[in-house]
């Protein structure tokens, strides 16, 4: 994926973003933008801040301090305008479990407001992108984590967002899995900003045009997968990298 030029758009930012529990932060004075095309990792072990950071960004939870804009709405202000730009798939995102995707996908589109038609041609767009016909009149119940995943996805596609924020979307997935979640997104790379939480290394290196990588609520790195190779001067991999940003925490 190529980089953006200096006027292309930020889909993303964050502006100093800080969340606090009493003493402790869970964020603290995170800074990033992602410009519209970008699939930008953001990385950090366990704990990190990076649920918390992406809650801030999508609206689901106020900052103690900063701004987090969605394709320039500022989402605690003007949340609602923001939300139609933004699709967003949490970590282990709720789903009614009696429902089927079908139906699931119909509610939320009812919900939205669809137009009747229009409503009819999203549902087929994402059961397609999704891969989700062979189960798609099935409770969701019954589903394997994968399909509930994919599931998750078609639910977060459905209006057709610009912008995509993933929450370890591959989390739990066995190898089959994690590659039929992985080749969705890659489709949906060609047309979206996506800013993806992952501890798969792998579809880093593979996908992303850039990395944020966040440790004990701060930003520690920003730059391209070889960048972060060489990060401290020495050459090695992401893992080897990873650690020397996180490890001390550890």
């Amino acid at each position: 994926m190529p980089e953006p030029s200096v006027s292309t758009p930020a889909m993303i930012e964050a502006e100093g973003l800080s969340k606090f529990y009493g003493p402790f932060a869970a964020a603290r004075e995170v800074s990033f933008r992602v410009n519209q095309g970008e699939l930008v990792a953001f990385l950090g072990p366990n704990g990190a801040g990076k649920s918390t950071t992406m809650k801030m960004l999508t609206g689901y939870l106020a900052p103690s301090e900063g701004i987090a804009r969605i394709a320039g709405h500022d989402m605690f202000k003007d949340r609602i305008a923001g939300s139609v730009r933004l699709g967003y798939l949490p970590e282990n995102g709720p789903l009614y479990p009696d429902m089927t995707p079908h139906s699931l996908l119909s509610f939320f589109a009812d919900a939205r407001g669809m137009a009747k038609d229009y409503k009819k041609n999203r549902i087929e767009a994402v059961i397609d992108l999704c891969d989700l016909k062979s189960v798609v009149h099935k409770a969701i119940s019954k589903l394997s984590k994968g399909f509930r995943q994919r599931v998750g996805m078609a639910q977060a596609l459905l209006h057709e967002p610009d912008v995509l924020i993933l929450d370890e979307p591959t989390a739990g997935l066995d190898p089959n899995q994690i590659r039929e979640v992985r080749n969705t997104m890659r489709k949906l790379g060609e047309t979206k900003t996506i800013l993806l939480s992952t501890h798969i290394l792998q579809e880093v290196e593979a996908m992303a045009t850039r990395i944020i990588l966040i440790n004990e609520g701060r930003k520690v790195f920003e730059g391209t997968v070889d960048e972060l190779k060489h990060v401290k001067g020495e050459f090695g991999d992401i893992a080897d990298a990873f650690h020397k940003l996180t490890g001390a925490a550890a």
